[in-house]
């Protein structure tokens, strides 16, 4: 590592405690408003574990939605310049990887078909949220 990369790690230090209260109260903020909708579901934290909720991800179940997907509100969010972004495309159906041995049992694939990463910056301003959360619920209310 560079002497560069080091101090600039070395000065985020400082404000990590800070940037991970930030992106909790993100994810906080995603379950009070979603976290009781029907077919959405949020991480858990597991016991004796502390989580930096650097991301804020939601599955989306269209069998118990109705048929709203995560692509179709990744969708809708992007028509308001809201980025939102699927799960990751899981290795084994990367086109690289095609004949690369792999161990599956189907989990990876249903994450990526129903997870979305929703606006998870540790720089969203309140104001953010609730327009990101105004655009959900305008879908879902539909």
């Amino acid at each position: 590592m560079s002497n560069v990369c080091a101090a600039i790690g070395r000065g985020q230090m400082t404000v990590l405690d800070t940037r991970i209260a930030q992106r909790r109260a993100n994810y906080a903020f995603y379950l009070k408003q979603f976290g009781a909708v029907s077919g959405f579901s949020f991480g858990s934290e597991p016991e004796g574990c502390f989580s930096n909720r650097w991301l804020s991800t939601v599955r989306i179940d269209p069998a118990i939605t109705g048929g709203l997907s995560r692509e179709t509100l990744r969708l809708h969010l992007e028509k308001d310049n809201i980025e939102a972004r699927p799960l990751w495309k899981p290795m084994h159906l990367q086109p690289i990887f095609a004949d690369a041995p792999a161990y599956l049992n189907g989990v990876s694939e249903q994450l990526f078909e129903q997870g979305l990463c929703l606006p998870s910056g540790s720089n969203l301003l309140a104001s953010d949220l609730d327009r990101i959360a105004e655009q959900i619920h305008l879908l879902l209310n539909r």
